[in-house]
């Protein structure tokens, strides 16, 4: 066998320093012809010049320098290395030159590289459109370039198109001309930037308009017809943009911002400079049929992009070693620009279920990675933009940030940006911006998160005496399995209140396996909370003792929700782990009865869930639904179907949550209201409000009748908006009819669905319970080439492969390793490791509390 061939970066033997790139695509042929003409500087004397360049033929090759014109002599590729090779018949000489290159492409219809995407005009009609999406490695599919990070260059794009399309690229433009049924788009030249952020956009578009209150022009595009969808979002960026301005300390450095919806799109946007594309359902709000979970996702999505513009664009990571120093700050600052931008949101207390959980959960895995991993060929790149990089970075950064204050923080970020600005950076310029601003050993601190993987779990116990309280910690590796051999240890900040004193927290950093805490204020007897707020990313394992006096806490809502959520949590993973037991968790959830906090009920119904999906195929899971009906119908009850004008924002997410998870349960109340709304809507009448219309979807559609099938698919036909387009594809399969499930795969992979939505569709029939989850998996092994020749290489195949996390069975496991063994699943690989090691660890848990589950339901009386 032939060993794998190392990755090698390009050579710096030659350096680009401006790009003079001209293309014109053809929307009818799905291609493009392109002359770029590329200012370079010769550091080292050459006949062969390396470049990046996949799926582009390059018809003809020179270089000039000092009015002498080189003409190849040789022009190669290698697809494996996805690079370009011109040679010479002599030496370019050191200096300054040029190399003009014309080549053709194809606007391919992968959703990466330079593309081809179209929508339905409210008239019929067909428009089609041609978009980039370069990050990571894919701008080498739209012009051959030194498609690395770390080798920035200005640009000078112009663009040839019909003369009825808009045409957007990152910077204004700066001349059009007419020539025939063409036009010719010239844009100002960019910053020094990296090629992965190069963006341009052709197709048929409707905007609206506004200005920050530093008078940058901000649009959001919006597919022809719908450009009253787009106020919200412009809204947001005009309010984002002044708020980073001020964050950072420096103003927002392009002439305009452009956000722009695209029909066919693989992640959920891309920060290009001064171009952000969209997914539809993460910059598009309708106020009739938007849900307030939609718009919130839309807020964090344009707050995330955003601040790219600064962490990201104008301060690139050196290399994708370092990517989670743009997406682990995006994804925590977002955050804060939401808390800005709406402050009756709650969104900090939302940030718990929606980052730090799935941070927590996937970093507890032997197949986890550290933040920081080595990577090289592009397939090893797609791999990382995960959980890890996105969710642990922010995480990681939200307990700095906590750790140093926020003043000190922010001041460290601004040094940051200001000293690297232009340019690239390593983690370690970050920590040092950081430790000159706060004065504290930031770098020998974070390079212990940074490094290696997993997190720790903190071991507490009560030290009183007759006038003080301490606790003991020590702190072991936290296992998915339960292992305890691991000598793994990090610096952890901690910090802990009382019930004498809990206001203000005592702060310790634990630099050793075991440390002792003296807790300011508190008295014997008090309850002793650890990790307020849940800002450390650790779990923790309570004594006995310790939360025991946390229950009545936990019941007179003494303790804040953040920390009557953690307390749950953290039990929750403990026994998921085998650290604690399930009965022992399901107990402590009668400590919650006066719960009515949205997020607080959302924590503990994503755990149950979780634990119904280990017992769906049991007969003990009908004592679990009438458990959730217990605890959760009297809070509809209380809540109400209909919104009220005191309803805050997440009363309305609470109502949602709550006829979601009393439809799965079976509530006859809830099931018949469904229907009853259902045929109401149906028929024109009264329409369901768009907060709860996704969950009425998902409950009438248990009922499994051809009849209420075709009614969705009704729906999906006659509608345009994209959000009620996702509500009904992502719960059609959903069912308990084995033929309907069926059809709503092949439905997947019909042209009514569009690509980057088929993944999602599939997911919503391996959600349909054990017969569900085995019908998708045998469907995804029957169609797996083709979805390898469709997403391979993006987020998309990732997505599909992780159809299979949710097994319970040895059985499932040996049939999915097997697979994969002997279909390989490019880019995709660590997905693969940790479905197989989820699998094994469900089986382990059911394995290990099952029978005591089932017990415990039986004494409960349900």
């Amino acid at each position: 066998m032939t060993a794998k061939k190392e990755f090698e970066r390009l050579p710096t033997s030659v350096k680009p320093v401006n790009y003079n790139i001209r293309l014109h695509p053809d929307l009818e042929k799905f291609t493009f012809t392109g002359v770029e003409v590329i200012d370079v500087e010769v550091k080292q004397s050459s006949r062969t010049l390396k470049m990046n360049s996949a799926e582009i033929e390059v018809k003809s090759a020179t270089f000039i320098s000092s009015g002498k014109t080189m003409t190849s002599t040789a022009i190669t590729t290698c697809d494996e290395d996805e690079t370009l090779t011109v040679s010479f018949d002599s030496d370019m000489p050191v200096g300054t030159g040029q190399v003009k290159l014309d080549f053709t492409g194809i606007l391919n219809d992968k959703l990466r590289g330079f593309y081809r995407s179209s929508y339905t005009a409210g008239d019929g009609s067909l428009k089609r459109i041609a978009v980039t999406q370069f990050e990571s490695t894919d701008a080498r599919r739209a012009f051959p370039c030194w498609d690395e990070p770390a080798i920035k260059a200005t640009f000078d794009v112009t663009l040839v198109s019909p003369v009825k399309t808009v045409a957007l690229s990152n910077m204004p433009v700066i001349k059009e001309n007419i020539e025939g049924d063409l036009k010719v788009t010239t844009y100002d030249r960019t910053p020094i930037m990296s090629t992965y952020l190069v963006a341009f956009v052709i197709g048929e578009f409707d905007y609206v308009e506004g200005k920050d209150r530093n008078g940058v022009l901000i649009r959001t595009y919006t597919p022809v017809g719908k450009k009253a969808q787009g106020e919200f979002s412009l809204d947001v960026a005009i309010k984002t943009l002044p708020f980073y301005n001020d964050y950072f300390e420096i103003p927002y450095p392009l002439p305009k911002l452009d956000l722009i919806a695209i029909p066919d799109f693989s992640a959920g946007a891309m920060e290009n400079w001064g171009l952000v594309t969209y997914r539809e359902t993460a910059l598009l709000v309708d106020p009739e049929n938007t849900s307030s979970g939609t718009k919130q996702w839309v807020a964090l999505v344009v707050g995330h992009e955003l601040a790219h513009q600064w962490f990201g664009n104008l301060v690139t990571m050196e290399w994708w070693t370092h990517l989670w120093l743009n997406e682990g700050f995006a994804s925590w600052v977002e955050f804060l620009c939401v808390d800005h931008c709406f402050p009756d949101w709650n969104i900090w207390l939302q940030y718990v279920n929606m980052s730090l959980k799935r941070a927590l959960q996937l970093d507890a895995l032997d197949s986890s990675h550290p933040i920081e991993v080595p990577v090289g060929h592009p397939n090893e790149i797609d791999e990382i933009f995960d959980a890890i990089s996105y969710e642990k970075g922010n995480s990681i950064i939200r307990m700095l940030q906590n750790w140093l204050g926020a003043e000190p923080f922010r001041k460290g970020l601004a040094l940051y940006l200001k000293k690297f600005q232009y340019s690239n950076a390593f983690t370690e310029d970050l920590w040092a911006a950081l430790e000159g601003s706060s004065g504290q050993p930031v770098n020998k601190v974070m390079s212990t998160w940074t490094s290696q993987i997993g997190f720790p779990m903190i071991t507490t116990e009560l030290v009183e005496t007759t006038d003080e309280v301490r606790i003991k910690v020590r702190q072991q590796k936290f296992c998915a399995n339960g292992d305890d051999s691991s000598t793994q240890s990090w610096f952890v900040p901690i910090s802990v209140i009382s019930q004498s004193n809990p206001d203000k927290a005592t702060c310790y950093l634990l630099e050793g396996k075991e440390g002792e805490i003296l807790v300011e204020g508190a008295k014997p007897g008090d309850w002793i909370k650890v990790n307020p707020g849940l800002i450390g990313m650790y779990r923790l394992n309570y004594s006995d003792e310790m939360l025991k006096r946390l229950l009545p806490a936990i019941k007179n809502q003494a303790l804040g929700a953040a920390d009557r959520l953690g307390i749950q949590e953290d039990l929750f993973a403990l026994a998921k782990a085998g650290y604690n037991n399930t009965a022992n968790l399901l107990t402590l959830m009668g400590a919650y009865v006066n719960e009515r906090n949205y997020v607080v009920l959302s924590s503990i119904n994503g755990n149950l869930s979780e634990l119904g999906s280990l017992f769906s195929h049991l007969p003990c899971y009908t004592q679990f639904k009438a458990m959730r009906r217990r605890i959760f119908s009297r809070i509809l009850e209380e809540v109400g179907w209909e919104k009220k004008e005191t309803d805050g924002h997440t009363d309305s997410l609470l109502r949602n949550m709550l006829v979601v998870t009393l439809g799965k349960s079976d509530d006859e109340q809830v099931l018949a209201r469904c229907q009853e709304l259902f045929n109401t809507h149906y028929t024109g009448g009264k329409q369901i409000e768009a907060d709860i219309r996704g969950a009425v979807y998902l409950t009438v559609r248990q009922d499994g009748t051809d009849e209420t099938y075709r009614k969705l698919m009704d729906l999906f036909n006659k509608t345009d908006l994209h959000e009620e387009r996702e509500r009904v594809q992502r719960i059609l399969g959903t069912g308990p009819n084995a033929a309907l499930r069926s059809e709503t795969l092949e439905f997947a992979m019909s042209e009514s669905v569009r690509s980057n939505d088929t993944p999602f569709v599939i997911h919503g029939v391996a959600n349909a319970g054990p017969e569900g989850r085995d019908q998708t998996w045998a469907f995804v092994k029957n169609k797996f080439p083709v979805f390898l020749e469709r997403y391979s290489g993006g987020f998309l195949f990732t997505r599909l492969v992780q159809v299979t996390s949710n097994f319970t069975t040895m059985d499932h496991y040996k049939d999915i390793e097997k697979f994969f063994a002997e279909n390989k699943a490019p880019s995709a690989e660590r997905a693969v490791k940790q479905s197989l090691e989820s699998i094994k660890l469900r089986a382990a848990w059911l394995e290990r509390d099952g029978e005591s589950v089932a017990q415990w339901f039986t004494e409960q009386g349900l």
